[in-house]
């Protein structure tokens, strides 16, 4: 293992002329004979994405027209000795983790989309086979308005590839029932990085199944994904509730992702941290459901500090149920086991599309500003249940006591529903069953790179600070730029993910942007 592991580490640059080099691989590229087209010029898009912090310049840009092109492509570049291999979907990784700089980005988005409804053999279960790079919001409205089905596990924004959140895990606020996105996919299309088309799952070639489910791309591109469905409601109950203390808004949101499904319990669990004052980007005014709300802040105690939390529910009914009688019957009774402040309780009936197309308004409003394109230094970070206190008392009650330009998620999962046998990353736990993912999602306001040295730092303040308090966590989405913080990451998961790099990619050609392991020379 110690030996094949030295094969990822850097090596002395050589003497190889990098013009020489370009050339060799331009050509190489001219001569594949894609059934789709190779872009040398157009290629700045490709070096750039949603985070705004990196940028890098790929050789070219391979707009596929199928998998067989995906497989040529890294067939060629396997004959190379330094090319590389990065799948783009739509642009918002975070920190250019689907970059190649001097490589070639595969534009997922240019096959044709693949959506296809369709029924098991013994008529168990409906699912849909999609296409890589098809966004979640197309799923979404394919699979309802067609034929009145849903995937079970979302994320919060969809305007993002199937292949992109599968290589991470996907995660919003029904993940408590149903697992994130990893746990809802039965079969994988997959090119691995030999070049290879495989068609994997729980019983057929597992091992690269598991392995790509939130295995950030480093052992294949996903092209084809088949993911459950289920019937579609029709409406969702939207509601928010306030709380002064985190100790009692934890307490709450742990016992509503416990609650079983079968008995009166919601379908959608999120909460956030907001600041106690009236700023209209991190305070109050960021709760209300509609703009005929308004928050009361003469209902928050008069004790409370700095910063308050909301839980965000949601349950689901369909047109021609009482709303009157059982549905308020059911809100009512689990509402009334909550300790939130009474008088402050926004609710709206929404239709299911628009309930999960609800960030859509806010990236075309941050579109128009321009906000949308400002740089976005997002943390992520999956924290254990036994620190989530230390936690809000070291950053969201210190650090960030005056707000972050954008939201600040914080909401619980359990960690039965999410398959070991995947490449994600979970807190150790120890045993417990519950974890908490924080998501600190800024904008910002202040233009484009002004400010973003101070955010990036106190992302940084942020991570050094739960390691100094001795915080069990992990970051998703995560990026980091040495092996030995690699392995810190994937903990005892490290040896069976370089195994697994091994048998799938061994010249390390796919998701350079990652950082994880460096190019192999195919004599190497």
């Amino acid at each position: 293992m110690i030996a094949f592991l030295e094969r990822f580490l850097p090596e002395n640059d050589t003497e190889a002329n990098p013009e020489d080099e370009d050339t060799t691989n331009k050509s190489l590229c001219l001569n594949l004979e894609l059934q789709g087209s190779v872009d040398f010029t157009c290629t700045g898009a490709a070096g750039e994405d949603f985070g705004g912090i990196y940028h890098t310049k790929p050789l070219a840009v391979i707009r596929p027209a199928g998998p067989e092109d995906i497989a040529r492509v890294i067939k060629a570049a396997s004959l190379s000795s330094n090319l590389t291999v990065a799948a783009r979907g739509n642009g918002h990784s975070i920190k250019g983790q689907a970059m190649a700089d001097k490589g070639l980005v595969i534009d997922m988005r240019s096959m044709e989309a693949l959506i296809d409804v369709a029924t098991s053999d013994d008529g168990s279960a409906a699912y849909v086979d999609v296409g890589g790079g098809v966004l979640w919001e197309d799923v979404l409205s394919h699979c309802v308005l067609g034929f009145g089905l849903a995937p079970r596990s979302w994320t919060d924004y969809l305007g993002l590839t199937v292949g992109g959140t599968l290589s991470n895990a996907g995660i919003s606020g029904q993940a408590f029932r149903y697992g994130p996105q990893t746990s809802n996919v039965t079969e994988l299309e997959v090119v691995n990085g030999k070049g290879e088309t495989l068609v994997c799952s729980e019983n057929q070639n597992p091992e690269l199944f598991f392995g790509v489910l939130g295995g950030l791309g480093q052992l294949g591109i996903i092209t084809r994904a088949r993911i459950l469905l289920q019937k579609a409601p029709d409406m969702v109950r939207w509601i928010r509730v306030v709380y002064t203390e985190f100790d009692e808004f934890t307490r709450d949101a742990e016992w509503l992702v416990s609650q079983e499904r079968g008995g009166e319990s919601f379908d959608y669990v999120e909460g956030f941290a907001f600041v106690n004052s009236d700023d209209p980007v991190n305070g109050w005014p960021t709760v209300p459901l509609r703009m005929d709300q308004r928050f009361d802040p003469s209902c928050i105690p008069p004790i409370a500090g700095p910063v308050l939390y909301c839980l965000e529910l949601a349950l689901h009914h369909h047109h021609g149920q009482d709303q009157s009688t059982s549905l308020d019957k059911v809100v009512g009774q689990m509402l009334g086991q909550l300790s939130y402040c009474r008088n402050l309780r926004f609710e709206v009936n929404v239709g299911y599309m628009e309930f999960l197309l609800r960030v859509k308004p806010v990236e075309q409003a941050a579109k128009a500003s321009g906000i949308w394109d400002t740089p976005h230094p997002w943390l992520n970070l999956l924290v254990s249940k036994r620190d989530i206190l230390d936690f809000d008392r070291v950053v969201f009650k210190n650090i960030l006591k005056n707000g972050i330009g954008g939201p600040m998620l914080v909401y619980p999962l359990r960690r039965s529903k999410w398959d070991s046998r995947t490449s994600v990353v979970l807190p150790e736990g120890q045993g417990e069953e519950i974890f908490y993912l924080i998501a600190l999602l800024r904008f910002n306001w202040r233009g484009k790179g002004t400010g973003m040295e101070e955010e990036v730092a106190q992302n940084e303040e942020i991570v050094r600070s739960c390691r100094e308090n001795g915080l069990d966590f992990k970051q998703y989405l995560s990026h980091y730029t040495t092996q030995d913080e690699w392995k810190r990451h994937f903990g005892k998961q490290w040896p069976s993910f370089v195994e697994r790099k091994a048998r799938f990619d061994p010249f390390a050609l796919l998701s350079p942007g990652q950082s994880i392991f460096s190019r192999i020379c195919p004599q190497g």
